[in-house]
């Protein structure tokens, strides 16, 4: 890991440990409930991996916090600002890419705002989330195929999707130039009915 990434990973492990701690359970009891071993929860409580998006669905879920609070400082202000930069990489493409959380909402209704680029060849799929996942992407550079529960569509720069999270989808770039885009997601009820399915990236 780089210097950003295992930063990343210690807070992300450290936010997880004080979760935990506050609902009393210990690491046999969190990692039940995640659907994890206790050895992957241990090393992410000690800030030894830096564990995929679908790993970290998983114990925020278990947890009942959502997603960005285990990668997002805790405020207390009205505004809360991510600077250019400082958004949260929780993907990395094997050519360059990255999916980066750029903010996030509290539970039990969680949106999620992430910045995400492909480079040519890339792909990153994703199984069903949680039911009632919804998902909207925007395409600011580049082409894009979007692919939701096996059907496929190209989309351009200005492009918009809406498209149900809870299906099995995939963006990728088959194409020369890399692509970027914007990805809302909204997860209702986090923390209340656990996941049956899980993305990993």
């Amino acid at each position: 890991m780089d210097s950003h990434a295992e930063s990343l990973a210690r807070a992300i492990g450290a936010r997880v440990k004080t979760e935990r701690r506050a609902r009393e359970l210990t690491l046999d009891q969190l990692a039940a409930a995640a659907g994890v071993s206790r050895r992957m929860l241990v090393n992410v409580e000690s800030g030894a991996v830096n564990p995929s998006v679908g790993s970290l669905l998983r114990i925020s879920d278990a947890l009942g916090v959502g997603l960005p609070a285990l990668v997002e400082p805790p405020t207390s202000k009205t505004v809360k600002i991510t600077r250019a930069g400082e958004g949260a990489v929780l993907w990395t493409g094997g050519h360059g890419g990255r999916g980066v959380l750029m903010a996030g909402t509290e539970p039990p209704d969680v949106v999620e705002l992430w910045d995400w680029t492909l480079a040519p060849g890339e792909r990153h799929e994703t199984p069903p989330h949680t039911a009632g996942t919804r998902e909207l992407l925007q395409v600011l550079e580049g082409r894009l195929r979007l692919e939701v529960d096996g059907n496929g569509s190209e989309l351009v720069v200005g492009d918009a999707a809406v498209f149900p999270g809870d299906a099995a989808h995939a963006y990728s770039n088959p194409h020369d130039e890399p692509a970027r885009f914007t990805l809302t997601v909204f997860e209702p009820g986090v923390g209340i009915a656990g996941r049956t399915e899980h993305p990993d990236a």
